[in-house]
């Protein structure tokens, strides 16, 4: 109180000044938005580390006061005083002892500011010894004393909609609690290693990368990783522990083979390569391949292995071959030094599928890249799956069925695989609704297209116009013929799985879902999200969906949704099953484990309980990020300039953002970057100009690294990184946004950049908005047209999409769709971001004032008076334009509009227009704070202070100012490795958790009929299974252990498996996959077929390696069941024999002895299953 009764006495003795001050001192303080301290980085426990760069010891900051404030403080003995108590104080509650509250809704918050004359050192006193007056210190100043947060203005109508600030949790409480098995590493740092697949083994999870293969053990999953200079490679310091392969070509498609316990890979290079399951692995040296060989001349795009053993391969052009499995078996019993010979052996038994087809030099399949094979392991068939039609083909035989569309029409007579006509042609009626959907203020913009006489004769600048509007509305048209052109690509097969069943689905790059029965029937279709299906994976009564937004979506077989999520922040490239878990790859990488029977009360226990344990891997970071803005009229600067504007900042900054506009202009230049727009190509010589050039001024190359850049016609953005931050800095996305003549030219919008610092997301928006002084509504309607559409998608110069397997069809259907993917349904890009920061040449100007009262007022250095004539504030109190956004006090002259060259408050505007000075130039932003209050945690991931904001006005070569403004962000961020580890930890020791998922591994009893089948030549016999559960429905899948021949003591010799434990060609086992509903039988038949293809005969005589001799074969059909979300598996065993000899033996009955089901044969009573198989 003393304080407080001191700094009254300060003021005029005028009663009147003193009412005005005391009124205006209170309502200038509650619009003052308390930004937090810079506060230094602490621990919340011993486990925590920080990294919080460069900080200070809080000292006190000697006051600098501006003309204005010496006259009020005229009667101040002292003007240079310390403020804030001691001056070795240290806590956080003197410097900033108040707090705002701002109102929601559109009136005017509590925090309205009124900007006349107010007792600054009173006012300094309670908001932290920050003085408001002419700029503060200068850089001599910066350097002695610690820079402490300014006090800063909040916009109203920042609470709702749209505008609320994003939920941020410890654990996210939108989806399922997850294993990150492969924290999302930074798209940067993946280059040449990025990950295109996964397959799953009982005891490792396989991915195929950019440089060959590499495996996780499951029992490591729960492991830390090695951390920031540990063995794993850049991007994988959080990972779990892997192994990696030598080095090898690109690996495009991965199979499991669990009969000859390999796994395959197919690759860029055209081979294919096998890798041994469950080596003994090292860190040292990469594992090395096996068998390998030449499968095509283009890359093996697909593969999988079919029921009969056989490995297939697809290619582009519509190649399809067949490895057969007997060839395969006897190039791996070769050894090393015979690897050449065996390669040759497996090429050479090559049957070329669209050879055989091929008539007269017409072939009867598509030409199209074949993108997946699929076995139908229920019937014994494989689906070929091109753009727009499949091809069916007999698995046992290799004999082709059908040829269909994706319609679902047959395609065996005057196939075409060229797009209808109609999808070439352009519709006008969108051209013209585009037009329609302009605000209504636009509209001006538009009539600028006529051609009255009285336009033609207002010269050469509405010419321009003209000229700029004919060549935006041809580029509009070629891009809606474009998008024409590409209207069947919404059609393309993205994706097949096999669903549990036995009926097939297909996903499309629309996200159109088609179920079809076995015979290539369309059956029903459906859609759950507007964007386009990557991958599928099938598990019980279950289908999981994997979408390009990075959805994941879970279906029952009826193709009702179940549940969905936002499993990662980008496209989710492939799903598998795999250790109780379904593993989803992310395009950037990321590998997520969800349990299977997600969503679960599991769920909640697990973030319940990793919540509780928050503090054990929460990390805090501190960055300081200089954000430049500079409307340069089509100049260059100087050196100097530059060093004035961003070099005299940058000795203790990590980030520097750039926000240029009109770089470039001219009626040419804007339509032909209209033009370049349409075919995704951007910037400029110039603005490459620009870029270099500041480059140099911020040490680039040895002290600072550019990330990217975006330029829209004039606009320009760019940002650089510091060399020892860059690695917790990347995944750049840049978007542009014209708001021009149209909302098609670039002269007027926005451009942005979006990257990920310590895992938070950070956006950057440089605007040019509408000009002149009366136009304050299309400015607000720029900004929310901005605001609202601006996406983020990865540059054109960046790295390619396909490198991480997305396809071109998928990945063009996110763009239109991208504001309907986030986890809060319509929300735009910037709405999720931690941090938006929005800079530019606003041209919000000063109303209700003259140009000499203007210059008068800048002349006085009294910037309180003329912040009340401010229209952004203004705009801002009301709430019409960005929305619960801040801005520091202002404490520089206006900086608009100037004569070049000009130096001083004397350049300001003296020609004939005399247009006002205005603060045309900001910078504003918005953190995670839902309340001035809020500290940083997981919660509140991000909080930042503004720590300088001036305009540098010694720097003539523009019409404008440039203006900086230095933040200092703290982030709070999440140790992965660490949270894995406390994952694994709760699921070993929580009680309730293990009682769950003991419980997944239930399994429904079931029966069969035998365990003995003895064939003869074309026998058939029924096997049955029952399922003795009154409930649940049981899943079962048919495969063969091995196959022996039986010796003359009926002895049966060593079995040997087939690829994938595929049948012999002499069995057939329809359906070998399927469901039974509760109380229900399932027949299975089991049929004896001689078969022999002309390949396998040799003047007349059989060359198969099975028929060599007439002795008896007998095979053992494991027959696995399982529930629905069963982690579990049952085996029934049965000896099947086939009888060539004339007297069959009799089956041994050692031989014939189930393992954990003993052949119990069913009861009569029970009906049999309505399950059919079409």
């Amino acid at each position: 109180m003393s304080t407080k009764k001191n700094s009254r006495k300060q003021k005029s003795n005028d009663p009147k000044m003193n009412e005005r001050l005391e009124e205006d001192d209170r309502t200038a303080l509650a619009g003052i938005s308390n930004s937090p301290p810079h506060r230094k980085a602490y621990s919340y426990s011993q486990q925590l580390r920080t990294n919080t760069g460069t900080h200070h010891k809080r000292q006190h900051q000697l006051r600098k006061h501006s003309l204005d404030e010496n006259r009020i403080l005229s009667h101040n003995p002292k003007n240079n005083v310390y403020v804030c108590g001691t001056p070795n104080s240290s806590s956080d509650d003197e410097f900033y002892p108040y707090s705002t509250i701002t109102a929601t809704g559109g009136g005017v918050a509590v925090g309205s500011v009124s900007d006349h004359h107010v007792d600054y050192l009173h006012l300094s006193q309670r908001i932290g010894g920050m003085a408001v007056g002419d700029g503060g210190c200068d850089d001599d100043d910066f350097e002695k004393f610690p820079q402490q947060p300014m006090p800063e203005f909040m916009g109203s109508g920042g609470g709702v909609g749209i505008f609320r600030v994003p939920n941020r949790a410890p654990v996210n409480p939108s989806r399922p609690t997850c294993l990150e098995l492969r924290p999302h590493p930074l798209r940067e740092t993946q280059v040449g290693k990025f990950l295109r697949t996964i397959v799953s083994t009982e005891t490792q999870l396989w991915a195929g990368q950019e440089s060959g293969v590499r495996v996780w053990n499951y029992s490591d999953s729960y492991k830390p990783g090695t951390g920031v200079g540990g063995r794993a490679p850049r991007g994988d310091e959080d990972a779990a522990p892997f192994y990696e392969s030598t080095s090898a070509s690109p690996t495009i498609c991965l199979i499991v083979d669990e009969g000859s316990k390999f796994v395959w890979s197919g690759h860029k290079d055209g081979k294919i390569r096998s890798w041994k399951m469950d080596q003994n692995l090292s860190d040292d040296n990469g594992f090395k391949e096996g068998l390998s060989w030449q499968a095509h001349k283009g890359p093996v795009l697909s593969m999988e292995i079919s029921s009969y053993g056989d490995i297939w391969s697809g290619s582009e052009g519509g190649s399809i071959r067949v490895w057969p499995w007997e060839a395969v078996e006897k190039s791996m019993s070769l050894s090393l030094e015979e690897r050449h010979m065996a390669s040759l052996l497996v090429e050479r038994s090559v049957i070329d599928l669209k050879s055989q087809v091929t008539i007269n030099g017409v072939c009867n399949i598509s030409s199209s890249d074949v993108k997946c094979l699929l076995s139908d392991n229920a019937r014994a068939k494989v689906w070929a799956v091109g753009s727009l039609s499949f091809s069916l083909w007999d698995a046992r035989t290799r004999d082709l069925l059908k040829v269909f569309n994706v319609d679902g029409q047959s395609q065996n007579e005057n196939r075409s695989d060229v797009p209808s006509s109609s999808s070439m042609t352009s519709s006008s009626s969108s051209t013209s609704s585009a037009t329609q959907d302009l605000p209504v203020e636009d509209e001006m913009n538009v009539k600028f297209v006529s051609k009255s006489k009285k336009e033609k004769s207002q010269g050469f600048l509405q010419r321009s116009r003209n000229a700029i509007m004919g060549a935006a509305d041809a580029v509009r048209r070629v891009a809606t013929k474009g998008a024409g052109a590409f209207a069947e690509d919404g059609k393309r097969t993205e994706a097949i799985v096999l669903a549990g069943d036995g009926m097939i689905w297909t996903g499309s790059s629309n996200g159109l879902l088609v179920q079809w029965d076995g015979n290539g029937n369309r059956l029903q279709e459906f859609t759950h999200h507007p964007c386009g299906v990557l991958c599928f994976c099938s598990y019980g009564s279950r289908v999981w969906v994997g979408y390009v937004s990075g959805m994941v979506q879970l279906l029952d077989l009826e193709g009702n949704l179940i549940a969905g999520w936002v499993a990662h922040n980008g496209p989710v490239i492939k799903l598998v099953v795999g250790n109780g878990s379904v593993f989803s790859l992310a395009t950037h990488g990321g590998i997520r484990g969800w349990n299977i029977s997600s969503p679960a009360p599991i769920d909640n226990i697990l973030r319940s309980e990793l919540s509780d344990r928050e503090i054990m891997y929460t990390r805090l970071e501190s960055v300081k990020i200089l954000v430049g803005t500079w409307n340069v009229g089509q100049g260059r600067a100087s050196h100097d300039a530059l060093m004035s504007w961003l070099g005299s900042a940058v000795s203790d900054v990590g980030i520097v953002v750039i926000g240029l506009q009109e770089v470039e202009m001219g009626a040419g230049f804007l339509a032909m970057s209209a033009a370049k727009e349409t075919v995704g190509l951007e910037g400029s010589a110039i603005g490459q100009w620009w870029q270099d050039h500041i480059g140099k001024a911020l040490d680039e190359g040895s002290t600072f690294e550019r990330v990217g850049s975006r330029q829209l016609a004039g606009l320009m953005t760019a940002i650089w990184v510091r060399n020892t931050l860059r690695t917790h800095v990347g995944d750049l996305d840049v978007a542009a946004v014209a708001c021009g003549l149209g909302r098609a030219i670039g002269n007027k919008g926005g451009v942005g950049l979006r990257l990920r610092v310590y895992d938070r997301i950070m956006c950057f928006v440089n605007c040019h908005l509408a000009a002149h002084l009366e136009a304050v509504n299309r400015r607000n309607a720029d900004f929310d047209h901005i605001y609202r559409t601006m996406t983020f998608t990865r540059s054109s110069n960046m790295l390619n999409n396909a490198a991480a397997g997305v396809s071109s069809a998928a990945q063009m259907l996110r763009g239109p769709n991208a504001s309907t993917v986030n986890p809060d349904e319509g929300k735009p890009d910037l709405a999720e971001a931690d941090m938006v920061v929005f800079c530019g040449d606003f041209n919000y100007r000063l109303f209700g004032i003259s140009y000499d009262e203007a210059r008068d007022f800048v002349s006085q250095r009294s910037f309180d008076w003329l912040r009340e004539k401010d229209q952004l504030r203004a705009e801002m109190k009301a709430g019409k334009a960005f929305q619960g956004m801040r801005e520091a006090l202002i404490r520089f002259p206006p900086t608009y509009k100037f004569e070049r060259g000009k130096p001083g408050l004397g350049g300001y505007d003296s020609g004939e227009k005399k247009r006002i000075p205005a603060w045309c130039d900001r910078i504003l932003y918005r953190d995670n704070r839902a309340n001035p209050a809020e500290e940083c945690s997981l919660e509140c991931p991000v909080v930042a202070s503004i720590l300088q904001y001036e305009a540098r006005m010694d720097v003539t070569e523009s019409d404008h100012k440039p203006v900086r403004c230095k933040f200092n962000v703290d982030i709070a961020h999440v140790d992965r490795s660490l949270r894995r580890e406390e994952l694994g930890k709760i699921l070993q020791s929580n009680d309730n958790i293990r009682s769950n998922l003991e419980a997944l591994r239930f399994v429904p009893e079931t029966s069969i009929n035998t365990n003995k089948i003895k064939l003869k030549n074309q026998d058939t016999f029924n096997l049955k299974i029952t399922n003795k559960s009154g409930e649940d429905m049981v899943f079962f899948h048919i495969i063969c252990e091995g196959q022996a021949t039986i010796n003359e003591d009926s002895v049966a010799s060593e079995y040997h498996p087939r690829g994938s434990l595929g049948f012999p060609r002499w069995l057939e086992v329809t359906p070998a996959a399927g469901m039974i509903d509760p109380d229900q039988v399932a027949e299975i038949t089991i049929h004896h077929e001689e078969f022999h293809t002309v390949e396998e005969f040799v003047d007349g005589v059989p060359q198969s390696w099975w028929s060599e001799d007439t002795r008896d074969k007998e095979v053992i059909l494991l027959v696995n069941v399982r529930g629905s979300c069963s982690t579990e598996t049952k085996t029934h065993r049965v000896n099947v024999r086939h009888c060539l000899s004339g007297n069959p033996a009799l089956v041994d009955q050692k031989l014939s002895v189930s393992k954990k089901h003993g052949g119990s044969s069913s009861s009569s009573s029970h009906q049999k299953s309505t399950l059919t198989y079409h």
